[in-house]
C-alpha cells in the first residue's frame, strides 16, 4: 500500500473502523486484486467477535456506510442522548423491533444510544420481554465494543460509561403507559417466542 492511498482513503492497516452491519472491525491490509481484467483495491477488515473478514472496495465506503471511530464530539453526544428522557412510540412492538434493528445496524453512534436509551429498564421497573433483550444486548455489544476503543479503556470501563449515563436519565414511564390499550400483550413478544420455539 503507497503512502498516497493511505491518505486518499485516510484508513490506514491495524486501524479499527465502524461497519455499519457488522459494528467495530480492524484493517488488517490494503491490496489491489484483478477482477475481470480490472485492478480493484480493496480495504481487508476482520471482525473479531463473529470470526469474520470482509473485503470492502475503496470506491464503496461511502456507499456501505464505513467510518472511523467515533471521536470526542459524537461520544458527548452519546452521553447526552443516553442520559435523555426515553421515547418511545406508539406503535405495535414489531414495527418498533424493526426501527431498533435498523438503528442498530446504521453504522451510527448517536442512533444506538436511542435504542439502549429506549430499552433501558431500572431496577425498579418490570423487566425487559426476550426479544426487547436481545435488541438492548446487542445495542450494547455494539456500543461497549466501540466506546472502549474510541476512548482506549477497557470494556468494563466503557460499560460503566454507559451504564452510568443512562441511570441519569430522567424517571421513565412503566411499561403500561407506553404500551398502545388496542394491542394486546402477547403481541409485543412475537419475536422473542418465534426465536425461542426456533431455538
Amino acid at each position: 500500500m503507497t503512502k498516497k492511498t493511505a491518505e486518499k482513503n485516510a484508513f490506514a492497516v491495524g486501524e479499527y473502523v465502524v461497519y455499519p452491519a457488522h459494528g467495530v472491525g480492524q484493517i488488517l491490509n490494503i491490496e489491489v486484486q484483478e477482477i475481470a481484467g480490472m485492478k480493484l483495491e480493496l480495504i481487508v477488515v476482520h471482525f473479531e467477535k463473529e470470526k469474520m473478514t470482509l473485503r470492502v472496495p475503496t470506491s464503496k465506503i461511502i456507499s456501505v456506510g464505513m467510518r472511523k471511530l467515533a471521536d470526542e464530539d459524537i461520544l458527548s453526544k452519546v452521553a447526552s442522548t443516553l442520559s435523555g428522557r426515553a421515547r418511545v412510540k406508539r406503535v405495535m412492538w414489531s414495527r418498533r423491533a424493526q426501527e431498533y434493528e435498523a438503528k442498530i445496524n446504521s453504522g451510527d453512534l448517536v442512533s444506538l444510544a436511542e435504542v439502549l436509551r429506549d430499552l433501558y429498564r431500572a431496577e425498579n421497573q418490570p423487566e425487559q420481554s426476550y426479544s426487547e433483550r436481545q435488541l438492548y444486548e446487542a445495542a450494547m455489544d455494539r456500543m461497549v465494543r466501540e466506546v472502549s476503543l474510541s476512548k482506549a479503556i477497557m470494556d468494563t470501563e466503557a460499560l460503566t460509561f454507559v451504564e452510568t449515563a443512562l441511570k441519569k436519565a430522567p424517571k421513565r414511564a412503566k411499561v403500561e403507559e407506553i404500551v398502545p390499550e388496542a394491542v394486546e400483550p402477547d403481541e409485543f413478544d412475537l419475536i422473542g417466542e418465534a426465536k425461542t420455539a426456533a431455538a
